[in-house]
């Protein structure tokens, strides 16, 4: 070991208080809708959501202290998730229903809850989300032994773990997450497609038409190990995120969906998108949660 990193270890360790105890700061309000809608030209909705919220409280529940020196504390986070499923009718939506099932259960399991930003640094959050991910390709692996036709589902899978005013962003496939503030919309996320890696790596988009719905990453049980995009993301009051499956990205583009996000009412701007896609065709399930934080 270096003496830069005894240097290292030494200050973390003298610096234990400080990061142990996180200072109460500002309180916010979270607001949630979400929506799903089989669109015009499916038979099947294979989109599956989940909107959580977990709560830790402290409770005083009896003492000598005076009762106005005593307050209970509570803190509350939450989680959003979206999937799409693939692997036609009778699959696509069984695996992205248990993807997010798998992650429910799992996090009611977990031996420590994250409630506040500063129990993680990144290394961990991406620890965390690999043990999620595992854990969702071991549920997939059973069913894939179970039923040799269940090998072929998989789903795409967008998470968003609030800690307001901290959003942690988890990403497999191509539904995506976008922050919408102070008038400008912000793709989060990246799409995992062979379309995008093309051009990442130098194409023109108009020379990779036609691949935009060819993943090149996503849940199933074909493969031993998945590796999720992780980011972190700080929201300030009056910040929408909006997570939602490529339904309706494919049809609205960034403009309108920015202008929908304007509405005062998270419901609107709910309504409004959806409507919007199948305006424009319908052609996919519609599936979309927008989380809003305001200072209270």
């Amino acid at each position: 070991m270096s003496k830069q990193e005894q240097d290292t270890q030494f200050d973390a360790r003298g610096n234990f208080k400080q990061g142990f105890f996180v200072s109460k700061g500002s309180e916010y309000q979270v607001g949630l809708v979400a929506d799903s809608h089989l669109g015009k030209k499916r038979r099947r909705n294979e989109d599956h959501f989940a909107v959580f919220r977990r709560t830790r409280t402290c409770e005083m529940l009896i003492s000598n202290l005076p009762s106005d020196d005593v307050a209970d504390v509570e803190s509350e986070t939450y989680g959003l998730l979206v999937a799409d499923g693939m692997g036609g009718a009778e699959f696509g939506d069984f695996a992205s229903q248990l993807a997010i099932e798998t992650i429910f259960q799992a996090s009611g399991l977990a031996t420590s809850w994250v409630m506040k930003f500063k129990d993680l640094d990144s290394q961990s959050i991406r620890e965390r989300t690999a043990a999620y991910v595992d854990r969702i390709q071991e549920a997939f692996r059973h069913y894939g032994s179970i039923d040799l036709d269940k090998n072929r589902m998989g789903t795409t899978l967008t998470a968003a773990y609030m800690i307001p005013p901290h959003v942690i962003i988890s990403n497999i496939g191509d539904s995506r997450a976008y922050l919408y503030s102070k008038g400008i919309l912000t793709q989060l996320t990246r799409d995992q497609t062979l379309a995008q890696s093309l051009i990442d790596a130098g194409a023109a988009r108009g020379a990779v038409s036609g691949l935009h719905h060819v993943l090149v990453n996503s849940l199933g049980g074909r493969k031993d190990h998945v590796d999720a995009d992780v980011l972190h993301v700080e929201m300030t009051s009056g910040d929408r995120i909006l997570l939602c499956t490529d339904g309706l990205s494919d049809m609205v583009d960034d403009e309108k969906i920015a202008a929908a996000l304007t509405e005062d009412s998270l419901q609107t701007s709910c309504d409004e998108l959806i409507d919007m896609a199948l305006e424009a065709g319908g052609r996919d399930n519609i599936t979309l949660i927008i989380g809003e934080i305001t200072a209270t």
